[in-house]
């Protein structure tokens, strides 16, 4: 299959009062047609990579390709062929829906016939049809961001790059992304889509990386990587920590693969679970320890970050966003946050 995003080597490191490597030495390659997941928690490097990818930053070292262009050489033309929603949203509130949609159409140079189609379109399939003519301020938060992922779309973007795009939605408005994200790789897009959300990667990502305080530390499909892992995992809810920690260690004693404690819960990957599982119950029985919960269930890509990291996502502290900068240099991420926002829309160099 033809290769429509190729990343080698990057690397970006913000300096300012606190040195901060957000992109170190991130690789991976993404399928024409397929939905690439970009899994890691906050601070991790994910949005750099897409920053670095949109054009919107440039890379230290290392190169990036969407589509065969080289996003530094030919950042223009690359800003022709993909569409951004990322996490600052690119719409404005004091405008209606549909004329937010018109706004990203003029500004894209479209005809003036094709964006007033366009807009109705775009509407309809995001099922904001009947509040196109309401102010976007009177907007829910899942309506506010399928009408972000529209805008991105007014100018039928091959690539599309959606940087956690759920983030703070509803079950339901999230269910109703994915089912949008869905129709969109059917219909031949590629899409390159960064999330903490293990469910989210599992259901839509064909192959994902996870990346971890700026490094590749796994690639794979999603079924291969719950495979490589292991059969079953047992998973052991303890009353303190000091009983989790003694289970971790009897745990350990059990079996080729090492326990993780975290809190009050132990997990342990097993290739045998009802055996695995009586060993478990004799030994901790010995040990005079009673566990609070025990469960035997299939691996999830959860378990697979949690085996990699040693935490889970969300265990991850968000990082400074201003990353130790100075004040100047806030002031020019505030306004790499702008251009983020406006990356639908642009066709000019951002310098």
């Amino acid at each position: 299959m033809t290769i429509a995003i190729e990343v080698d080597d990057l690397h970006k490191t913000f300096k300012g009062r606190r040195e901060v490597r957000a992109l170190d030495g991130v690789s991976f390659a993404v399928q024409e047609g397929t939905v690439f997941g970009l899994l890691g928690p906050n601070g991790s490097g994910k949005t750099t990579a897409v920053r670095v990818l949109t054009t919107i930053l440039r890379a230290d070292s290392g190169s990036a390709k969407v589509l065969g262009y080289d996003v530094q050489k030919k950042a223009a033309l690359v800003r022709t062929l993909i569409g951004l929603a990322g996490q600052y949203a690119a719409v404005d509130e004091n405008l209606t829906g549909r004329e937010n949609l018109q706004m990203v159409g003029n500004l894209n140079h479209l005809p003036r016939a094709v964006v007033t189609d366009r807009a109705v379109e775009l509407l309809a399939q995001f099922n904001l049809s009947d509040a196109a003519d309401r102010p976007l301020k009177t907007y829910s938060g899942g309506m506010r961001r399928r009408l972000d992922l529209a805008a991105a779309l007014v100018a039928r973007p091959t690539v599309l790059f959606l940087d956690e795009p759920t983030t703070g939605l509803d079950p339901q408005s999230r269910n109703d992304l994915w089912e949008v994200i869905e129709r969109l790789v059917g219909g031949g897009t590629t899409v390159l889509l960064t999330t903490q959300y293990l469910e989210e990667a599992d259901r839509l990502a064909s192959t994902l990386a996870v990346i971890d305080r700026g490094k590749v530390i796994a690639e794979g499909t999603p079924a291969s990587m719950k495979a490589d892992l292991g059969a079953t995992v047992l998973e052991v809810g303890l009353a303190s920590i000091d009983d989790a920690a003694r289970t971790g260690s009897i745990l350990d004693a059990l079996g080729p693969h090492a326990a993780l404690v975290n809190g009050t819960v132990v997990e342990v990957t097993v290739d045998d679970g009802p055996q695995a599982a009586m060993a478990a119950l004799r030994a901790l029985d010995a040990e005079g320890i009673a566990p609070q919960a025990f469960n035997l269930r299939e691996p999830s890509l959860d378990d697979v970050f949690l085996s990699l990291t040693g935490h889970r996502t969300e265990d991850e502290s968000p990082e400074d966003p201003d990353g130790g900068l100075s004040p100047r240099q806030k002031r020019k991420q505030k306004r790499v946050q702008t251009l983020e926002g406006a990356l639908p829309v642009a066709t000019g160099e951002l310098a």
